[in-house]
């Protein structure tokens, strides 16, 4: 018997019993629909946390001033005051480093005519922006001069902007803090919540030697923003940093650092895994549902060779091979699970974007779910189809002709 013959009498026999076909497939339909909806969900928040990553710098190392100790207490990090703008001058020199941004930070209340806020001011260089990929939505960035005059300008944050000034513009004009006036000559893009919840955008930025002078009457430095060439290389550069700044502090072989180096690729690089296994769980509890479809098509299956024991006998008394009749009740099994995974693919890509649409969820539906889902859905109707099949095409003609 042809194949296309097969195929034919496949889909007659199947469309004799419609509805029962169509609940047989139906857990095939929602164990694709769930594949691809939870790999959606989990992929949406690999991208997610990936670009909250990006937005922090995955090339960039952190270094702070250590943690110090007095009378048998510890401090905690950025208490010790040994970290200078000369070590990150020494920083530039080292191979695989890109660029160098030192800062100092301090909590203020800023405030603009009749209206204040609780936020932080942060002394850094024109290479910080640079540093964080951080681009300006108007206005333009403080530079090198202005940092050496430690001019009273400032960069802004979103949520400043939002917070201080409202509706009017912000360009132009003077914040008060403390004892020093900033004007504001450029507002930052928003950049929302960090990797670690803490919101980017409520900050201001002004030139590492305003605040250092004008605001703390400080000379060292907080800490030290380094960029690196890749991901790779600010692995790397780890040990060369650290032997290097040891020997800037003169620190001897039995003394620990007084500064701690955070990589943010380390941060990054286990996300993305964490990410990954969340996505792969999710996916794999969402296929239990594909087997629990290909158990109940191995069950309508059997009971359809049970009601169709007598036309089984029938075509068999014919000269139909076994082989015949394996192939037809197979390829049932096999239109059953693919017809349930075509349907199931348009279903978890509904999910998927009703998800998005009406839920805080970020969901992205990638091409290698929707082909495993559907490879998974015939690969569970051959697997539970063939047993069924296997079974009909065995059966003896003469007793099969006698069932009733």
């Amino acid at each position: 018997m042809s194949a296309l013959a097969a195929l034919q009498l496949a889909v007659r026999a199947l469309w004799r019993n419609k509805m029962r076909a169509l609940l047989t497939a139906l857990g095939v339909i929602i164990g694709v629909a769930a594949v691809i909806t939870m790999v959606a969900i989990g992929a949406g928040a690999q991208k997610r946390i990936a670009s909250q990553l990006d937005s922090m710098g995955t090339n960039n190392l952190t270094i702070r001033s250590g943690s110090s100790a007095h009378g048998g207490v510890r401090t905690g990090v950025g208490t010790t005051h040994t970290l200078m703008l000369a070590d990150a001058e020494a920083l530039r020199e080292l191979p695989g480093v890109v660029a160098v941004a030192p800062n100092v930070r301090s909590s203020v209340q800023a405030r603009f005519r009749g209206t204040n806020w609780g936020t932080s001011v942060d002394g850094v260089t024109p290479e910080f922006f640079a540093v964080r990929d951080w681009p300006l939505a108007e206005g333009e960035l403080f530079t090198a001069r202005e940092v050496a005059l430690a001019a009273p300008v400032c960069v802004i944050g979103q949520t400043v902007v939002k917070e201080l000034f409202g509706l009017t513009p912000a360009l132009g004009e003077t914040i008060l803090f403390k004892s020093l006036a900033c004007r504001v000559v450029g507002v930052l893009v928003a950049k929302g919540a960090s990797a670690f919840g803490s919101d980017q955008d409520d900050v201001i930025y002004a030139p590492l030697t305003t605040v250092q002078r004008n605001l703390l009457g400080i000379t060292y430095i907080n800490g030290i923003e380094v960029q690196a060439a890749n991901r790779a290389a600010a692995f790397s550069i780890v040990p060369e940093i650290k032997k290097l700044i040891r020997q800037r502090h003169r620190l001897r072989d039995d003394q620990e650092d007084d500064f701690r180096i955070f990589n943010r690729a380390e941060l990054a690089q286990t996300a993305e895994t964490s990410a990954q296994v969340f996505s792969w769980l999710l996916g794999s509890i969402a296929s239990v549902s594909l087997l629990v479809g290909g158990i109940g098509i191995m069950n309508i299956m059997l009971v359809s060779v049970t009601e169709r024991t007598r036309e089984i006998g029938i075509r068999m008394a014919l000269g139909a091979r076994r082989n015949d009749i394996l192939w037809q009740f197979l390829l049932e099994a096999l239109i059953l699970s693919g017809a349930g995974g075509v349907i199931g693919i348009l279903a978890g890509m509904g999910g998927a974007a009703a998800l998005a649409k009406f839920s805080e969820f970020q969901v992205s539906v990638t091409m290698w779910s929707i082909i495993m889902a559907f490879g998974s859905a015939l690969l569970v109707g051959v697997f539970f189809g063939l047993h069924p099949a296997r079974k009909a095409s065995h059966l003896r003609p003469i007793e099969a002709l006698r069932y009733e």
